[in-house]
């Protein structure tokens, strides 16, 4: 059995969800041993896309014509769509008609999460879909008190520091994480990720190049920096409104950073508010969570060791074997 593993904009989506997503794909098939190609025009038994631009499409349709079964993975919906890049949320509903089409036009389905496994049956997409975590690296996200030192002194840091990791999105809750920043001037927020600014919008832009005093936004930095902010983190604090799983979160258990995220449906059931984080319902919750959890070291200590635990479910060798699992349950089907 050979996979194709499948993305497109290769080179913009490194940055992103969907470009994490991708290789950790290729990282658990490595360890159950599956063998896979990201060239399209290798030889390949089964596809599995992940994106849904022309390449993509291109690839179904190539894959259908030649009778090999193919795998969506519905890692984009209308839902996160909106509230993104410019324009998106004129485009959203485009691109809602565009992955009920292809999302159907597959032999099978996996979503990231329960929640989106019901966005997209709520879309009218009625194939079989198999819900696979996106994974983490235990092996690599590990708390790493060298490269914390380094990153505290590289940036002067001497007090409590609050972290974000994402693309700097309306919907990822940037502006948020600014105003609930600007009313702590003792602590330090960092939000890491890829600018993008060309495609985003003014209000973003202006945020971006005019932040709080306390806030600093770094820009797609090194795998290790990231690293280093997790490790010596106070809390990691998510505000984002929609998210199909969330990788950073993955991460962010694994590095057992105390976490701090927005009560929004793709949690319910696996991040648990007291026992693996700390949930807030709106602004001022949050806010109050956010003082709670960095001066309440006890607290941390208990969410970071559940958190591991969670982390450790959705290892990258349990998802790779869940996903050569669902590719021979493909293929013999066929």
């Amino acid at each position: 059995m050979k996979v194709l593993l499948y993305s497109e904009g290769k080179k913009l989506f490194s940055k992103s969800g969907v470009g994490r997503a991708l290789k950790h794909q290729m990282i658990a098939l490595e360890k159950v041993g599956v063998a896979y190609t990201t060239d399209e025009e290798d030889n390949y038994d089964l596809a599995h896309i992940n994106t849904i631009g022309p390449g993509g499409e291109k690839v179904l349709k190539k894959s259908r014509k030649s009778g090999l079964p193919v795998i969506y993975h519905t890692h984009t919906t209308f839902e996160d769509f909106r509230n993104s890049f410019m324009f998106s949320n004129s485009l959203a509903p485009l691109i809602k008609r565009r992955i009920k089409r292809l999302y159907s036009s597959a032999d099978f389905l996996i979503s990231p999460s329960e929640y989106t496994r019901d966005l997209v049956r709520g879309y009218g997409v009625n194939l079989p879909i198999k819900v696979i975590s996106n994974g983490v690296d235990n092996e690599k996200f590990t708390g790493n008190a060298f490269l914390a030192e380094s990153f505290r002194k590289q940036y002067g840091i001497e007090g409590p520091l609050v972290i974000s990791v994402g693309l700097p999105f309306s919907r990822k809750g940037v502006v948020d994480f600014c105003d609930i920043a600007a009313d702590k001037p003792d602590i330090r927020f960092f939000w890491f990720g890829a600018k993008i600014t060309s495609l985003l919008p003014a209000k973003i832009k202006k945020l971006l190049n005019h932040p709080p005093k306390n806030v600093i936004f770094p820009g797609f930095v090194p795998q290790e920096t990231i690293m280093g902010a997790y490790s010596a983190c106070d809390a990691f604090f998510f505000p984002s409104y929609e998210e199909n799983e969330g990788i950073v979160v993955l991460e962010a258990l694994s590095m057992e950073a105390p976490i701090l995220i927005r009560d929004i449906p793709v949690y319910r059931g696996w991040m648990r508010s007291e026992e693996n984080c700390l949930k807030g319902r709106d602004n001022r919750e949050l806010s109050f969570l956010l003082d709670r959890l960095v001066a309440d070291k006890k607290l941390a200590g208990k969410l970071t060791s559940t958190g591991k635990e969670t982390a450790l479910e959705r290892d990258l060798s349990i998802i790779g074997q869940k996903l050569k699992n669902t590719y021979l349950e493909v293929l013999e089907k066929r």
